[in-house]
């Protein structure tokens, strides 16, 4: 989606959505989780994709990412592999090694280092798996009606599936980014650090995108068309997130899309300057539990936007 949600993958994102969901319960803590499968509807998703009950299954191992496998639990795709704690959905068009640079590059963001507060990172993962995130991979932009009658919709009800990965001829490096970073932002980052970057009004990252929308760093109007009201707010709080972290990680100025005007801040010494709140924010929270991925395993996914002008 090159950054920025086309009307096509909108309309695809939105079809399952109906009623609007109820408040979100209390957070069941990981030891106390009933492991039985549940029927999940969609009353029980927040702002129409974030599951409120935990049912995942929560691994020993936390920082794992599995063998690439077969799999019929999610259909209509063909396999899977989970990348500490995203579940990675794909069909066969959709080549193992693109898949593997995707793991690469989530593993990259959540390094086993001394200096991150690995306890805090435990808890983003953690609730990545509790909620089940799970990334849908397409070759191009899907259609919605290709989907009925496939199992899809109802991998969307038992899971928080709140958008996707397409294998793209451009833009393919903050494709792979962006969509990382809306499942950690709405999931991970939701329930590990409600006060800074839960989905919800009065949570520092809503306070700072309507800051950042009134002083014209933040362009929303190409959402306006989304009706539900809690489906809207998480899609501005999930771009948000995504501009915000990529930023300050300075990738917008290399891969960024060229003369967007959705956010006019181009990095980190710009973010700290413009919205130094929001700065010091991302830094006592992504940067103590999250870093960007190296630049090795970027260039593998794809060329930067000047490589990319040049032919």
């Amino acid at each position: 989606m090159k950054a920025r949600l086309s009307a096509a993958v909108l309309v695809f994102l939105l079809g399952a959505c109906t009623a609007p969901p109820e408040e979100a319960p209390a957070e069941t803590p990981p030891e106390e989780l009933v492991e039985e499968e549940m029927e999940i509807g969609d009353d029980q998703h927040l702002g129409g994709c974030i599951l409120t009950v935990p049912t995942g299954q929560v691994p020993e191992d936390l920082n794992q990412a599995t063998d690439l496998a077969a799999t019929d639990a999610y259909p209509p795709f063909t396999k899977t592999t989970n990348a500490f704690g995203l579940i990675l959905v794909a069909s066969d068009d959709i080549p193992d090694p693109f898949i593997d640079l995707v793991v690469q590059t989530t593993r990259e963001m959540f390094p086993q280092d001394e200096a991150m507060d690995l306890a805090k990172q435990a808890d983003v993962l953690r609730s990545q798996y509790l909620y089940r995130a799970v990334i849908p991979m397409f070759v191009g932009e899907p259609e919605r009606e290709d989907m009925e009658g496939t199992g899809f919709e109802r991998v969307e009800s038992e899971n928080s599936v709140c958008d996707i990965i397409m294998v793209t001829d451009e833009g393919q490096v903050m494709e792979v980014v962006e969509h990382i970073l809306h499942y950690v932002s709405d999931i991970g980052l939701h329930y590990a650090f409600p006060d800074e970057w839960g989905i919800h009004r009065n949570s520092e990252l809503a306070l700072a995108m309507d800051r950042a929308i009134e002083a014209g760093y933040y362009d929303v109007e190409q959402y306006g068309d989304i009706d539900e009201e809690e489906v809207h707010f998480r899609v501005l709080m999930q771009e948000f997130a995504y501009w915000v972290i990529s930023t300050a990680w300075n990738l917008q100025e290399n891969y960024g899309p060229a003369g967007e005007a959705e956010w006019s801040i181009l990095n980190a010494e710009e973010m700290k300057a413009k919205m130094p709140d929001l700065y010091d924010m991302i830094e006592r929270t992504v940067g103590t539990v999250m870093a960007a991925p190296s630049l090795e395993t970027l260039q593998k996914i794809g060329p930067t936007r000047a490589e990319e002008a040049e032919g």
